[in-house]
């Protein structure tokens, strides 16, 4: 029997003994870590993927060639290190040796080709985060076999943040997937890094196991078991019981529930997650719909965000102060001369009125939709609701419609969630760049508004090319040209609660990465 066959038949004997939802409600033993998320996995096709807590799942099944530490620092991981060209364009990976797939297949430089052309290839329809943000944003031209155990990814430019970007790539290895329908591969994951698929039941859990041929340093416990929990409550419920170890998104005002209960604390972090509301430019979608047309205007998208007064939506909806972000960027990368817009409602008013907005004889001026994701971000449907409430507030009657996440993802994906979206995106303190280049192309896939500022986009490829001084003063412009000519109602940059129990040694990160490779029981 191959090795392969020998793997397939132990994980049926797995599969066949486990009864449903055997590590739901129940006490984890000591090789056991649980974890709550508020959503479910959608799909386990890596490059499709747009979701958070999905990639929370994927750093633990696939590897990366390089790695973000907790502190922003970008290391080597299946890659033991790389070279750049003098024009900065070729990125040679030299692969370490010994990695394989969880089907026994060998991790090799070949792999790291397919897993480039396959994120790429427009005939798989890949729009998530790798196949659309990481390789618009890495201005990805094509990728080269150079030996066993050496590639090199080839760019369009150069391309300062590449190396972040790498480290967002999970590598599959080609004998394993190539026989795979693009359905087949999205529900049978095989991975390549600490952890490989057991178990799915969906809205349940998901339950991961050590992979034991991993040859690098493996995770601590043996077994990993991703609990889906929507509400609130019973996360935090389940953290006291002793049936969870790590929740995300604990409400705010449970933070001292939290801390009072001897068996778990909050650990709460300044998160780099851009929250914001998307004005959507998606004539085809949205060209008859109520609002769209006076979105379009420039003064009308700058009035309404004088309309919100977001520290005190921080204040009372998320128990924390805020000072409003004036970007997409986070600080201390942003443009430290730019103010954020101020709640002011009657300048609001005065900038609608002279766009040619007046209120009508029932007090409004016009009508419009805020769709919102319920149960992903803090507190997001209160969030919304509120914002709603400040455009209400001057005349813009806004409808907000909750949607479960789920059915919200597929709008996100193809653009067409609006005319007012509610969102948030992935950021990092490490490069101003890295935040920008959710907006690196007209077409991008993240560019979920489809802005098209011709100033902005016309200077990304200069400011590429651009170093040191220069370089950050054309940051600085374009942060300005998005700043007067806002996609975005500007809110803020999410703070991260988590609940952690008493039982584990474990440190949030704020960049929202949940990863317990490091994660062991407390002394």
């Amino acid at each position: 029997m191959t090795k392969f066959y020998r793997r397939l038949a132990f994980l049926l004997v797995v599969l066949l003994a486990l009864p449903l939802g055997a590590f739901a409600q129940t006490t984890p033993d000591e090789s056991t870590l649980v974890i709550a998320q508020t959503v479910d996995v959608v799909t386990f096709e890596p490059y499709q993927s747009s979701s958070r807590p999905e990639a929370n799942i994927y750093g633990h099944v696939w590897v990366t060639l390089l790695s973000v530490t907790p502190d922003g620092d970008i290391i080597p991981y299946a890659a033991e290190g790389y070279t750049v060209s003098d024009d900065g364009t070729e990125y040679t990976f030299t692969l370490r040796e010994g990695l394989t797939c969880h089907d026994g297949a060998p991790l090799t430089a070949d792999d790291v080709v397919f897993s480039f052309q396959r994120a790429n290839d427009p005939d798989n329809g890949f729009t998530g985060n790798i196949a659309g943000f990481v390789m618009n944003s890495l201005g990805y031209r094509d990728v080269r076999l150079d030996g066993e155990l050496e590639a090199t990814v080839i760019l369009n430019g150069p391309q300062p943040v590449a190396p972040g970007l790498f480290a967002e790539v999970y590598l599959i290895c080609r004998e394993s997937y190539e026989p795979l329908s693009l359905e087949e591969a999205a529900q049978r994951p095989i991975g390549s890094g600490p952890y490989r698929f057991v178990e799915w039941v969906p809205d349940d859990y998901l339950l991961l196991e050590r992979y034991e041929d991993f040859s690098l340093e493996p995770g601590n416990f043996d077994r990993l078991v991703w609990r889906v929990i929507p509400e609130a409550s019973t996360r935090v419920a389940e953290l006291l019981a002793g049936n969870v170890d790590i929740v995300a998104n604990v409400p705010p005002d449970q933070v001292t529930v939290i801390n009072n209960s001897g068996v778990a604390e909050a650990q709460v972090v300044a998160g780099t997650r851009r929250i914001y509301v998307g004005f959507s430019f998606n004539e085809d979608a949205f060209g008859d719909a109520p609002g769209f047309d006076a979105i379009q205007n420039t003064d009308v998208r700058i009035a309404m965000n004088m309309a919100v007064d977001v520290p005190t939506i921080c204040e009372t909806l998320l128990s924390f102060s805020c000072e409003r972000a004036n970007s997409l960027v986070n600080p201390p990368n942003h443009n430290r001369n730019i103010e954020p817009y101020p709640y002011d409602p009657a300048r609001a008013e005065e900038i609608l009125d002279a766009a040619g907005y007046p209120r009508g004889e029932d007090g409004v001026r016009f009508s419009i939709t805020l769709q919102a994701p319920r149960g992903r971000y803090v507190n997001d449907a209160n969030v919304a609701l509120a914002i709603g409430q400040y455009l209400s507030d001057v005349g813009i009657d806004t409808t907000v419609e909750l949607i479960e996440w789920a059915e919200y993802v597929p709008l996100i994906r193809t653009q067409t969630a609006g005319p007012l979206f509610f969102l948030g995106t992935g950021g990092a303190t490490w490069s101003a760049i890295y935040d920008m280049a959710d907006l690196s192309s007209v077409t991008g896939s993240t560019n979920y508004t489809q802005w098209s500022n011709p100033e902005w986009f016309d200077n990304w490829p200069i400011m590429l090319a651009a170093t040191g001084d220069e370089q950050r003063a054309l940051i600085d412009y374009m942060l300005e040209v998005f700043f007067n000519d806002p996609p975005w109602l500007m809110l803020y940059f999410q703070p991260d609660f988590y609940g952690v129990s008493n039982r584990i040694d474990w440190e949030a990160r704020r960049d929202e990465r949940i990863d317990v490779r490091d994660a062991s029981l407390a002394q």
